[in-house]
């Protein structure tokens, strides 16, 4: 075989990884593309991979298809590391001996050995407690592991997935997660978008969980286009998972019917109220955005990049959302991350950060240090 047919092989296969993954995954806003790519790269190798993101954001879609995409042949095998009582998740990943403890009645394999060939994906590995994460690192590094009240090695292979919606860095430096099993586990990150990241996927994602709710067409409800913008332009601080609810309650609500805009933000989405503290999350999300959108091509469905771009017009409607907001807060919010995103442009040239804020530069030093910003980046 010449060159140009392993390269021309190299691209079918690489298609057929595309095409499966945009058969699992809805959306081809830029954000989610970037991902189906790492992710149609990542599912062609061994290694560990880390998921990192929001809770409702589809971090165990994104698992499942790691493993579809893989070589793998073996099974699909799932722990929800916070779902299990601490006390009982060794035996649940390692599986016991008989008598091992009160109850072990007869042998018992663990997570591992029942995904020995396929993938075991650990989701919310950041609740691990720490004594079992320094037996989950044994088990990484040797490929070996022990069943509770065994002695003997059990050889095991499979591919790591893990996941969580922690900040698996803060959690090593307040001594709650372990810095080696960090390390080992993070070499092949996957950072999921929020869905206020990829808003531009929403009215596709509308459609496709509309579908899968399997109604006939009379019952389905239909969304004028004001009432597709209303979703867009919501927060989303429960990610897809709450879009789906959404779907799944509108069409309890309005079988059949026409849902315009209004009913979208009285109907809809005022049912499910969130925390101050999520919807003040929410907000931060939604201003968080300014560095991803590059280019006006990228937006479709008729939208302009002003209907993305934060506004002081757009919080017209917040009281049509929420009951209150810590304005305060808020607005701090928005000034650490356009300094911190103003900084980073400029490599941490303070002069020019201040310029790109249209600030004085003392009066960005003493914001910097009112926010602990760039503490410990080389500042000039």
């Amino acid at each position: 075989m010449n060159i140009v047919d392993k390269l021309s092989n190299k691209s079918s296969q690489e298609k057929s990884i595309l095409d499966k993954l945009n058969n699992m995954i809805d959306g081809e806003s830029t954000e989610t593309k970037s991902m189906k790519n790492l992710i149609a790269m990542i599912s062609q190798t061994d290694s560990t991979a880390l998921i990192l993101g929001e809770t409702g954001t589809g971090k165990d879609i994104i698992a499942q298809a790691i493993h579809k995409c893989s070589k793998k042949k073996g099974s699909f095998v799932t722990v929800n590391c916070a779902a299990i009582p601490s006390e009982l998740l060794e035996s649940e990943l390692f599986g016991h001996e008989k008598g091992s403890f009160t109850g072990a009645d007869k042998q018992r394999k663990g997570r591992f050995e029942q995904s020995s060939g396929g993938s075991l994906f650990l989701d919310e590995i950041g609740d691990m407690p720490l004594p079992l994460q320094a037996k989950l690192l044994r088990a990484i590094e040797s490929r070996t592991i022990q069943r509770v009240g065994g002695a003997d090695d059990i050889k095991i292979d499979l591919r790591l997935i893990c996941a969580t919606h922690r900040d698996l860095e803060k959690k090593v430096e307040s001594g709650e997660f372990r810095a080696d099993l960090f390390f080992r586990i993070n070499v092949l990150p996957i950072n999921v978008p929020s869905l206020a990241e990829r808003r531009t996927d929403i009215p596709r994602l509308q459609e496709k969980l509309l579908s899968n709710l399997n109604l006939e067409e009379l019952s389905k409800p239909i969304f004028t286009p004001d009432a597709i913008t209303a979703l867009t332009k919501h927060n989303w601080p429960g990610n897809v998972r709450e879009l789906k609810n959404v779907i799944e309650r509108a069409c309890i609500i309005f079988p059949g019917k026409e849902i315009t805009s209004s009913n979208v933000y009285e109907n809809l989405l005022r049912l499910k109220v969130p925390s101050v503290a999520e919807e003040q999350d929410a907000l931060w999300e939604m201003t968080s955005d300014l560095s991803g959108i590059t280019n006006i091509d990228e937006f479709d469905h008729g939208n302009s990049a002003e209907d993305y771009l934060p506004h002081p017009k757009n919080y017209k409607n917040w009281f049509s959302f929420y009951d209150e907001i810590d304005l305060r807060r808020h607005l701090q919010d928005v000034e650490i991350v356009l300094i911190e995103e103003a900084l980073e442009k400029t490599n941490y040239k303070v002069a020019l950060a201040a310029d790109k804020l249209k600030l004085r530069r003392t009066t960005l030093i003493e914001k910097m240090k009112k926010y602990s910003i760039g503490v410990n980046q080389s500042i000039s």
